[in-house]
């Protein structure tokens, strides 16, 4: 069969097998819930809703899209080697690419269900404005589009040169983490320093996080800003820009990893685990 179409069947497999798992779909959904959750304590027995509520649910947003990408996705491709899915696929005419597809279907359908809870969510709960005018709903669609689109290829390039420990990815964590804090998507970017500025200005998330506000924000709100604009067209170039670097990267670098999985590195992985289990 066509590598799509089995591609596309084997994402839908998945977002079966996860319907099915109530353990399972908290899993995915629990960061927007925790989110919702945190916020809605916050702001006491019933939403404010105000500027403050459509800054945090705008960041809750961004920061949704950049965790799933840089995260979730590199922990998928780490299950995927140690229990030695990768190295099944590697002889398999096809199966690589039928494995890319069906990921990238199961990370569009379950960021997509992320982001549909906190937006209509954040206006149950918290009282939030979704987009007033059709502009800014455009507006949500193609930052949300790019925003996925440049971070989940680089969540596989990330994915495929982490060495095959979880000490790895719990390191690579860390920074993640940081970089969230620095991106101006729960305080504004202009109190920072400009070091600090300029360094966020280059990963993502910062974009993200801005162009998301334009949608939900007053127009008025882009004072907040560091340049008083909301800054769409460096939005949609730097966003462009993450996009294509990953969609080049991703494939030659899954392959790659994929080629350097071997039974005898699977079995020794094994064994540490298992070593490591007994003690």
């Amino acid at each position: 069969m066509n590598p799509l179409a089995l591609g596309l069947r084997r994402g839908a497999i998945e977002l079966r097998q996860i319907l099915r798992s109530r353990k399972d779909l908290y899993t995915y959904l629990s960061t927007p819930l925790v989110f919702l959750g945190v916020s809605y304590w916050r702001s006491g027995t019933h939403g404010s809703g105000g500027g403050l509520t459509q800054l945090s649910l705008a960041g809750g947003i961004a920061s949704t899209i950049f965790m799933f990408g840089l995260m979730t996705v590199p922990q998928f491709l780490f299950g995927d080697r140690e229990d030695g899915t990768l190295l099944r696929l590697r002889g398999v005419p096809g199966a690589m690419t039928a494995y890319l597809v069906g990921k990238t279907l199961f990370v569009l359908a379950t960021m997509a269900a992320s982001i549909v809870l906190l937006l209509f969510g954040g206006a149950l709960l918290l009282h939030a404005q979704l987009p007033q005018s059709p502009g800014q709903w455009l507006t949500l669609v193609w930052v949300l589009v790019l925003g996925i689109a440049a971070v989940v290829p680089m969540g596989a390039v990330v994915g495929s040169v982490l060495p095959p420990a979880r000490e790895a990815l719990a390191l690579y964590m860390m920074p993640m983490v940081g970089l969230m804090f620095i991106s101006g998507a729960f305080a504004p970017l202009r109190n920072l320093p400009a070091g600090v500025r300029d360094l966020a200005s280059v990963f993502p998330l910062r974009w993200i996080a801005q162009g998301v506000r334009s949608a939900l924000l007053p127009d008025g709100a882009k004072a907040l800003e560091v340049s008083d604009s909301w800054q769409h067209l460096g939005t949609a170039s730097m966003l462009a820009g993450w996009m294509l670097a990953g969609f080049l990267l991703a494939p030659r670098l899954l392959r790659r990893m994929a080629r350097r999985e071997s039974g005898s590195s699977l079995s020794e992985r094994e064994q540490k685990r298992l070593a490591k289990t007994a003690y």
